[in-house]
């Protein structure tokens, strides 16, 4: 009789339990598939958008060079004034 008290115990309150449980779980996976997928659709779009890097880090180095080359003709210049 012992064990059939147990085994209503266990359908009546062990089971419901472990069942709200598992639907929290799986609620917050499915969220967290969700914010996934915005993720990988963000990163998608934004690989898309870094096609012309190259050539503007290819510009930057240019104009980095000709900036060197004016500071240094120009401390050059200063250099003769002062000296």
């Amino acid at each position: 009789m012992l064990w059939w008290i147990g085994n209503i115990i266990l359908l009546l309150v062990v089971v419901p339990v472990l069942v709200a449980l598992l639907n929290r779980v799986l609620a917050a996976l499915e969220r967290i598939r969700g914010a996934a997928d915005d993720i990988l659709a963000g990163g998608g779009a934004l690989a898309a958008e870094l096609d012309g890097v190259p050539d503007a880090l290819a510009t930057t180095d240019a104009v980095v060079a000709d900036v060197a080359n004016g500071a240094v003709r120009y401390a050059g210049s200063v250099g003769k004034l002062l000296g």
